[in-house]
C-alpha cells in the first residue's frame, strides 16, 4: 500500500483540524517546506497538500507553498482546496501539482471536471468523495450535497476516473481508526478504481488493516504530527 503524508495549509502553516471543523484549527508547522523536506527524508515520493483557505474562500490561496514546495524538492505533489475554475487548475498545475482533486466542482460543475480528463486525462485529475454519512460533503466540507457516494463514484467511473480520495469527515483528526467498512464497500463494488483512504488513522494497525482489505493508498496527517505514528514505521510499510 502507498502511504502518503499530508499537509494542510492555512495562512502558509501546516496546521490540521478536527472533523473539518475551522475552529478545531492548530499549527504544527510555520515551514510547509521543512516539513514537505522531512517527509522526502524518509522515501516518501509523494505528497498530498490541501489548501484549507481555499477549500473555504472558493480558490486557490496558497499556491506560493506548493510552487516552493515542488521547486525545492522532487515530491509529486497532489493539490487540492477550492479548484473551481479551469484557471485554478492551470495555476495549481503551473506551480507544480502532479495531480489535482476535484471534490466540490465534480459535484458542482461536472462538465468543468469532464473537460478537464479530456486535457489532462484520468492520471492527473483525482475525484474527491468525502462524505457526511453516505452523502457527498462540498464547500470545504461546509455543506452537504443530496448525492450519494456510490450514485457519485458509479457517474464519475463511467466518464474515466481511476483514482478517488475519499474521507469519512466524522474520522477526520480524530484518529479513531479510519472507516474500513466504507473503503471495502467502495472496493467490492468498484474493484478497477484506485482508492485511496483518508482520516482516523491513529495506529500503524490502522494501516495494516487497510492493506489486508486491499486497499491501494492511504493518507496520514494528524497521526504523524501528534507522534501516533512514526515516519520511520511509515516508511518501512511504504510500497508507493
Amino acid at each position: 500500500m502507498e502511504i502518503i503524508p499530508a499537509i494542510d495549509l492555512m495562512g502558509g502553516r501546516c496546521v490540521r483540524l478536527s472533523e473539518g471543523d475551522f475552529k478545531t484549527k492548530r499549527v504544527y508547522s510555520q515551514e510547509p517546506l521543512a516539513q514537505a523536506r522531512t517527509f522526502e527524508s524518509f522515501g516518501f515520493k509523494r505528497l498530498h497538500m490541501v489548501d484549507l483557505d481555499g477549500a473555504r474562500e472558493g480558490s486557490p490561496k496558497n499556491l506560493h507553498v506548493l510552487r516552493r514546495i515542488c521547486r525545492e524538492t522532487a515530491l509529486e505533489v497532489d493539490w487540492g482546496g477550492g479548484i473551481y475554475s479551469d484557471a485554478d487548475a492551470e495555476s495549481a498545475f503551473q506551480a507544480g501539482a502532479a495531480l489535482i482533486t476535484a471534490g466540490s466542482i465534480a459535484v458542482k460543475n461536472p462538465e468543468r471536471v469532464k473537460g478537464w480528463l479530456e486535457r489532462w486525462g484520468s492520471s492527473r485529475i483525482i475525484l474527491g468523495a468525502d462524505v457526511h454519512g453516505d452523502k457527498i460533503a462540498v464547500k470545504g466540507w461546509a455543506e452537504t450535497a443530496d448525492v450519494s457516494l456510490f450514485h457519485f463514484l458509479k457517474v464519475w467511473r463511467r466518464q474515466g476516473i481511476t483514482q478517488v480520495i475519499s474521507t469519512d469527515i466524522s474520522r477526520d483528526g480524530m484518529l479513531r481508526g479510519p472507516a474500513l467498512p466504507l473503503y471495502k464497500a467502495m472496493k467490492d463494488r468498484f474493484p478497477g478504481l484506485k482508492i485511496i483512504a483518508s482520516g482516523g488513522v491513529s495506529h500503524i494497525r490502522d494501516l495494516q488493516a487497510l492493506a489486508e482489505a486491499g486497499i491501494p493508498g492511504a493518507i496520514v496527517g494528524k497521526a504523524i504530527y501528534e507522534k501516533r505514528i512514526s515516519l520511520d514505521e511509515l516508511s518501512r510499510l511504504n510500497s508507493g
